[in-house]
């Protein structure tokens, strides 16, 4: 008893939160059950039309975007933070290393929101984007990316890069360097050496940082919001206009359900991917 003493305590608040979480999801999945009654917040009969209205198109619709959004974030989050991530754990400067783990950690100093303010700066017609471009005389009117969907991706992106630097920079700073050494002793060309050592030696970091930026765009609403107006109906926007601007709160939760089983799914599914990917059991 002595022994499982520790390990409960320690276990204790963790498993307080799983019950609190489970008793908020049970609430959530009550409320879904309930048909709607407009302009009053009592909750009428027992129904199963909210979950039959997530197949709407619309709603249908508003899933596909928020995957194709994670999709692209995730692959240029990825594209992006690996250079740096490599430059920050193996150049040879330690002021250099110094610099861009603060320039990494910077963005963690400010909200999401003023983050997402800031875009909607440089995004605007005239914003910083036009401002240079009319300088410059490449183009007379600047692109369109204020609500847009390649806006709201790009802002993701600058938010969600560090977060995958940091991840990979842990993933690389626990490679073996003696195989790298010794496939270059062997004959390996820099660069067959980074493709086909240091590259799936770094995949355990790529993986991790490919999960957690993918969930945290999956249930991103300031930036889709903001950035996108409106026009880039997401699940989390969609969310939010059920429940506090129609207050539709059974449909509203219904659709939160919904989401979390997808996020879920999707999530499940990548990490069996990642684990036949390190060749490790699914």
């Amino acid at each position: 008893m002595k022994r499982l003493g520790l390990p409960a305590f320690l276990l204790a608040p963790a498993l307080g939160l799983l019950a609190l979480l489970g008793y908020a999801l049970g609430l959530i999945f009550r409320f879904s059950l309930h048909r709607y009654e407009p302009g009053s917040l009592a909750l009428g009969g027992l129904t199963g039309e909210n979950y039959r209205r997530i197949l709407d198109p619309l709603y249908l619709g508003s899933v596909w975007e928020t995957l194709q959004i994670c999709v692209w974030v995730t692959l240029w989050s990825t594209l992006l933070g690996y250079p740096v991530a490599y430059a920050l754990v193996r150049h040879s400067r330690r002021w250099v290393r110094s610099a861009i783990l603060g320039l990494t950690v910077l963005p963690f100093f400010l909200g999401i929101v003023v983050r997402s303010y800031a875009w909607t700066l440089v995004f605007g017609r005239q914003g910083f984007l036009a401002a240079l471009l009319g300088w410059t005389h490449l183009r007379t009117t600047p692109p369109q990316l204020l609500y847009t969907r390649a806006g709201v991706i790009l802002a993701l992106v600058q938010i969600s890069v560090p977060i995958m630097v940091i991840l990979v920079a842990a993933g690389l700073a626990h490679q073996r360097r003696d195989l790298e050494r010794t496939a270059a002793v062997l004959g390996a060309s820099p660069v067959r050496v980074f493709w086909h050592v240091t590259l799936p030696l770094s995949r355990p970091g790529i993986v991790s940082g490919c999960l957690v930026v993918f969930g945290w765009t999956l249930s991103s609403f300031a930036t889709p919001v903001m950035i996108g107006g409106g026009r880039v109906y997401v699940m989390s926007v969609m969310i939010y206009d059920q429940i506090l601007g129609a207050g539709n709160y059974p449909f509203g939760a219904a659709l939160g359900l919904f989401v979390l089983v997808v996020d879920l799914a999707l999530l499940w599914m990548l990490t069996r991917l990642a684990n036949r990917l390190r060749g490790a059991p699914a």
